[in-house]
C-alpha cells in the first residue's frame, strides 16, 4: 500500500485558491520542436504589471498536428491516495516559488524525470471540493531516474501512455487533469478551447489571448503553514 506524503507548506492566492504547478511530460524527441517552443519561465511580477486587469489567462497553444498527438507518449504517475489510479504529476507551489520552477521540481519529485521546460499550456481553475489554480506546462523528458524521491518514500509509480489512453484513464479518475490534455489535443485539431468542456468537471477554462500575453491572476500569496520551505535547487535541463 502506498504511504501518504507528509504535510507540506501550502500557498494561496488573494482569492483563496491553492497555487499549484504541473507538467505534461512527453517522450517523443520531436515534442521539443512541435509542441514545446521553449520560452523562459514566466515571471509573476511581469504578470501583475502587464495584466492587472485580467483575472486569468494563458498563452495561446503552439501549432500542433494530429500526428503529433497520435504518436507522442505522455507520462503519468500513480495517485498517492489511490495507487491503482493515474494522474498528471504536479503539486502545490512553495513560498516564493515561481510557477515554472515549481513545475520542474514537482515532476522531479513525483515522476523522477528531468527535461526541457517548454511553454505554459494554461492556468486551470478547480472550484468544486477544493479550490485550486494550476499552472500547467509542457516538458520534454531528457533524463529518467531509476529511483526518485516519491518512489522511495511512498512507492509512487510512473508509466508512459499514448495520448488517447491517458485521456481515458484520467477521465475515469481525475477529470480535472484530463482537461489539460483536452486543451492540448483541441489545439492540435485547430478548434478553439470550449468552456463547456471544463464546466462538466468544475474546472474553469483559461481565456485565450494573443501569443505575447502571459497568464495572470491576483497573485498575492498567503502562507498558511510557516514551516521551512524545501529548496530543490534543480536545473531546468
Amino acid at each position: 500500500m502506498m504511504k501518504f506524503k507528509s504535510n507540506q507548506t501550502r500557498t494561496y492566492d488573494g482569492e483563496g485558491f491553492k497555487r499549484r504547478a504541473a507538467c505534461l511530460c512527453f517522450k517523443n524527441e520531436g515534442e521539443d520542436e512541435d509542441l514545446s517552443r521553449p520560452e523562459p519561465a514566466p515571471s509573476v511580477s511581469s504578470h501583475i504589471s502587464r495584466h492587472q486587469d485580467l483575472k486569468i489567462a494563458s498563452k495561446s497553444p503552439s501549432a500542433l498536428t494530429k500526428q503529433d498527438i497520435s504518436f507522442n507518449l505522455v507520462l503519468l504517475v500513480s495517485s498517492s491516495r489511490h495507487p491503482d489510479q493515474w494522474i498528471v504529476p504536479g503539486g502545490g507551489m512553495e513560498p516564493e516559488e515561481e510557477p515554472g520552477g515549481a513545475a520542474v521540481r514537482e515532476v522531479y519529485e513525483e515522476a523522477g524525470v528531468k527535461g526541457k521546460l517548454g511553454r505554459l499550456l494554461g492556468v486551470f481553475e478547480h472550484n468544486q471540493d477544493r479550490k485550486h489554480r494550476t499552472f500547467v506546462y509542457v516538458l520534454t523528458v531528457t533524463e529518467t531516474l531509476d529511483d526518485w524521491e516519491d518512489s522511495v518514500t511512498i512507492g509512487r509509480k510512473r508509466k508512459w501512455f499514448k495520448i488517447d489512453d491517458a485521456l481515458q484513464v484520467l477521465q475515469n479518475h481525475k477529470p480535472v487533469h484530463a482537461e489539460y490534455l483536452i486543451r492540448l489535443t483541441t489545439a492540435a485539431c485547430g478548434a478553439p478551447c470550449s468552456p463547456s468542456c471544463a464546466d462538466r468537471n468544475g474546472n474553469s477554462p483559461v481565456s485565450a489571448l494573443t501569443h505575447n500575453s502571459s497568464p495572470h491572476h491576483g497573485l498575492s500569496t498567503h502562507i498558511i503553514d510557516n514551516t521551512e520551505s524545501h529548496q530543490a535547487g534543480l536545473n531546468w535541463t
